[in-house]
């Protein structure tokens, strides 16, 4: 009599391979779908209105810092002690530049004048004003040149010239990073 081969007990099962291969069946289209399904709106109101109040205080937070002068706050333009020399220096003098936006506003209010003559006058006045402005513009970035390679030599960072005459041109409650100096102070 031929022996059957005896099925196999549970104790003799095959088990997974070990090999390579996926090991179990292939996920349907529904299934694949449904685990990339996620909510169209994740946060609850309340966490909104909380991370929206946190990035206000962070932007709130580096706002302060970049007014007051804070290295790690400060755009890359304004960063380094060569900068910061710069703005010292031009927030300690008088500068005519500051006063370029006012007259604009005073020429603009002299335009409305039916006058030609006043209003000729007026934009002459202007030009003559904005030439001043240039000139001490590029006294300003000279002295600073000469300043900055006195101080650092060979070290002196390009551009110091052109910072400190576009500083001159602003309004000194307008200036970022504040003043840090009174007028008067020369930055040692």
């Amino acid at each position: 009599m031929a022996k059957t081969p005896a099925a196999p007990t549970p104790d003799t099962e095959p088990s997974a391979p070990a090999g390579p291969g996926k090991n179990r069946p292939t996920p349907t289209r529904a299934e694949r779908e449904a685990a990339r399904k996620r909510p169209l709106v994740a946060d609850t109101k309340e966490a909104r209105a909380r991370a929206k109040s946190e990035l206000a205080a962070q932007r709130e937070k580096a706002r302060i810092g970049m007014a007051n002068g804070d290295e790690r706050y400060l755009p890359v333009r304004d960063k380094g002690p060569q900068r910061r020399f710069v703005r010292d220096f031009v927030d300690a003098g008088w500068h005519i530049g500051e006063l370029v936006m006012p007259l604009m506003i005073v020429v603009i209010l002299l335009s409305l004048i039916p006058n030609p003559a006043i209003v000729y006058y007026g934009f002459i006045g202007l030009w003559v004003f904005i030439l001043f402005v240039i000139g001490d513009m590029i006294i300003t970035g000279t002295r600073v040149k000469k300043l900055g390679t006195q101080k650092w030599g060979d070290r002196r960072e390009k551009g110091l010239g052109w910072y400190a005459a576009m500083r001159t041109i602003q309004m000194r409650f307008m200036r970022l990073p504040k003043p840090q100096v009174r007028r008067g102070e020369r930055p040692a």
